[in-house]
């Protein structure tokens, strides 16, 4: 359960900074073994950058790479903070005393890091590719020409609908949880609940007793319950807007 909470909420932030990691990626490329004034500057500072690859590429062009750069943070950081979550719990970074020992904590920092950066390497060279392809004019770095799915392809629908499965669970685990445990609290003669007065109630009471995480709680079996649902409703949705453009043309 720690590597996928880890790599769930890593994959969670990454939705909101992969455009970062693309104006990163192009202006780290940008003049690469040139001498300054050497090279046309396409990207003068963060801000230009951004406006620059949204008018250029295209506004999409901004989450360039996000789906290994998914994958790459559910991969290392699941094993880096599952890994060192789990020696936390098993009490491997204490003392025989009980004391919390600095010397275990920051080898099994490092060890867990190691673990995560070597196993996610292979990805991350893929979302580096991906994120410095531009147009000719904007272009920085060598322009490697990967495509990951042909065009008009039922796989790129595929991908997308399970990226937006792990969003949907992400926003709604609290509130499949509130709700379960509504439907299921007992209440008096007159129907009214007796644990919870509503769902806002129900979120800040387990939120308080349980902590941030007990309103995540199932959120494993809420994927792979939601994730397919989701996946499969968006590419038979896709598919059949496909047919029917093609035969009714």
């Amino acid at each position: 359960m720690e590597f996928l909470m880890s790599g769930l909420a890593a994959c969670g932030a990454c939705v909101f900074t992969n455009p970062l990691e693309v104006v990163k990626t192009r202006m780290q490329l940008q003049g690469e073994l040139k001498a300054p004034g050497t090279y046309q500057r396409h990207y003068r500072n963060v801000f230009h950058a951004f406006f620059t690859i949204g008018k250029v590429d295209g506004l999409a062009a901004l989450q360039k790479g996000l789906a290994p750069a998914l994958l790459y943070q559910f991969l290392m950081n699941g094993i880096r903070l599952g890994t060192y979550g789990l020696a936390e719990a098993r009490g491997y970074l204490r003392t025989d005393e009980g004391i919390h020992s600095p010397i275990r904590s920051a080898a099994a920092g490092a060890l867990a890091g190691v673990m995560g950066a070597y196993l996610g390497s292979p990805i991350y060279m893929v979302k580096t590719h991906l994120q410095a392809q531009a147009k000719a004019e904007i272009a920085v770095g060598h322009q490697y020409k990967h495509q990951i799915f042909p065009p008009q392809s039922w796989k790129v629908a595929l991908a997308a609908a399970m990226v937006s499965g792990i969003a949907i669970v992400l926003a709604m685990t609290p509130f499949d949880v509130a709700s379960t445990r509504l439907y299921n609290q007992p209440t008096d003669t007159h129907g009214k609940g007796l644990m919870y007065r509503g769902i806002l109630d129900a979120l800040l009471q387990t939120a308080r007793t349980e902590g941030f995480f007990g309103m995540y709680k199932g959120i494993g079996a809420s994927y792979f319950r939601l994730g397919p649902h989701t996946i499969l409703s968006l590419f038979f949705w896709d598919q059949l807007r496909s047919f029917y453009s093609t035969y009714t043309k």
